[in-house]
């Protein structure tokens, strides 16, 4: 095989890559004009592949991995060489990550913070070097507080009150909720915090039992739970932060016998939630996108490094990545679909299908 055979191999071809990234910023709403073409044809004089640093929370939560999956597998298909720093859901261990991340040489860099405000520091000195920074799903700070590339995350408030709404009429509108969240540093928390509460606040025959944090961490989960179904012998309804969080407590509620009394929701939409929920075991979830996030920031700082190669920015300072919510299909029988919420059929089995290829 000749070393041109051995190079068209291993990198995607142009129009492959044109077609991706084309698809990749319409869905981000950024028209791929004559700018795009310009980005593209700085990318075809680049003599090397574009290198990136990215960090998440903490693999260990299967929506961070999942965003890693993702953006290894689009940094294969645009040719973009990708360098991890986990966060291991320790704001302590991320923030020494990102110190490390800092004291490199990066075309850009994406970061999805623990907690807002750990990481201002080290982010600062990539930017002061001229690093493109990309924040996904969590801020980093405050507006105005860092010049960064863009923000892309989705509507935590929206979510949180979505799924909180659905256990609400679940449970006629009164009864005992407790809602789990995840780390009280991470806005994404926070706003789905807010979103419970935007619900609630409208019931006053629903009072919440608890609303401790475990910090995304399954097995603080399981003993919160464990402690809860000891205190209290009535629960209605819980809601959960994350998906890992509220299959991690269906466990322990079905262990305790009691998972016909409890109705769950949580959030991420993840692969096993979505069939929990299809399957009665949840009752729903809301899709937090760690593909269209992760890959979002991948192509995003594609495009910003190539931009400064020809002159000019038109990022937006933030980029909504929505999602459904995913409830089980109605049983509604109708000859008139397209009158029926998801034509009847709902939003799970496709974003199965689109997560399985990075796509939703």
């Amino acid at each position: 095989m000749s070393k041109e055979q051995k190079d068209t191999k291993q990198a995607p071809s142009l129009d492959r890559r044109r077609f991706m990234i084309q698809s990749a910023l319409a869905s981000m709403g950024i028209m791929a004009g004559p700018a795009f073409l310009q980005t593209v044809r700085a990318a075809e004089g680049k003599n090397r592949p574009l290198k990136a640093a990215f960090s998440n929370a903490g693999l260990q939560a299967t929506w961070c991995a999942q965003g890693k999956d993702t953006v290894e597998q689009w940094g294969k298909w645009l040719g973009v060489e990708i360098h991890w720093y986990d966060g291991q859901l320790d704001v302590a261990k991320q923030r020494a990550a990102v110190d490390a991340m800092a004291e490199k040489d990066w075309d850009f860099v994406a970061i999805q913070p623990l907690s807002i405000g750990s990481l201002v520091e080290p982010v600062q000195k990539m930017i002061d070097k001229g690093i493109p920074v990309i924040a996904m799903d969590t801020m980093l700070a405050p507006w105005g507080s860092l010049k960064l590339q863009t923000f892309i995350a989705p509507d935590n408030v929206w979510m949180g009150e979505q799924v909180t709404q659905a256990l609400v009429d679940a449970i006629g509108g009164k009864g005992n909720i407790v809602m789990t969240q995840g780390s009280l540093g991470h806005t994404g928390a926070q706003g789905r915090a807010q979103g419970f509460y935007n619900v609630i606040k409208r019931y006053p025959d629903i009072k919440v039992l608890d609303e401790s944090p475990a910090d995304w961490d399954v097995a603080k989960v399981a003993q919160l739970w464990e402690n809860l179904l000891n205190r209290y012998k009535k629960i209605d309804a819980a809601f959960f932060h994350n998906d890992d969080m509220a299959l991690a407590a269906y466990q322990v509620i079905k262990n305790a016998g009691r998972e016909n009394e409890i109705v769950i929701g949580g959030i991420d939409a993840m692969s096993p939630a979505v069939q929990a929920v299809l399957d009665g075991k949840m009752l729903a979830t809301a899709r937090n996108s760690a593909p269209r996030i992760h890959w979002g920031a991948l192509v995003a700082g594609y495009y910003a490094v190539m931009q400064k190669e020809v002159g000019g920015k038109d990022i937006p300072e933030f980029i909504l990545a929505d999602g459904p919510v995913i409830l089980k299909p109605s049983q509604q029988k109708t000859d008139k679909p397209w009158l029926l919420k998801g034509y009847g059929i709902g939003a799970g089995p496709g974003l199965l299908w689109e997560e399985k290829h990075f796509l939703a």
